[in-house]
């Protein structure tokens, strides 16, 4: 067994790494009474999602397109675009501002289910495992480099407004909660 400062070897390694640090980020959230703890685990987690996204979206996901069912793959953009727009909407917070929490914690149930999605039995991961064609290890290599590039990018500039593939954009009109 790797020891847990190891590099994972392949890129379903590393993309189930990211998906356990997320888990214990959010953890540690769920259990913060502090606002500025909260704030700053807030960040780290909108920051790890936005990094993990990425290389997926630029990475894994092409790679392992023609091997992966055409539904699941549409799903995974799916569900990071509505993981997106509340990683926006919790930058764009505070843990004073109404909803904030709740934000957070919609964000880790979406997360949660993505992450089952992609590594139960027949999903993404073992799709792509199955296959044979795409050397895993070289893409995994890939993907940290970019990742590394990214995570020292985000930490200098800031996480960047995301951008969706399957979402429009579409405007909302926002309103009062009815009491």
């Amino acid at each position: 067994m790797p020891s847990p400062k190891a590099k994972p070897s392949d890129a379903i390694s590393l993309l189930k790494s990211d998906h356990r640090k997320v888990e214990s980020l959010f953890a540690r959230y769920e259990k913060s009474k502090n606002r500025g703890v909260k704030a700053k685990l807030a960040r780290e987690i909108c920051l790890e999602l936005s990094v993990h996204t990425t290389i997926e979206e630029e990475l894994f996901y092409p790679a392992i397109k023609v091997t992966v069912d055409p539904d699941i793959n549409d799903e995974a953009y799916v569900e990071h675009d509505g993981a997106k727009a509340l990683i926006a909407e919790i930058l764009a917070g505070t843990p004073d501002d109404e909803f904030y929490d709740a934000k957070v914690k919609v964000l880790s149930e979406q997360i949660k289910h993505h992450v089952k999605e992609e590594e139960q039995r027949g999903g993404m991961f073992a799709q792509a495992k199955d296959d044979g064609d795409v050397d895993l290890v070289a893409l995994g290599a890939t993907m940290r480099a970019r990742k590394k590039v990214l995570a020292a990018e985000m930490k200098t500039a800031g996480v960047p407004t995301p951008t969706t593939r399957s979402m429009k954009g579409v405007r909302l009109e926002n309103s009062t909660p009815v009491a």
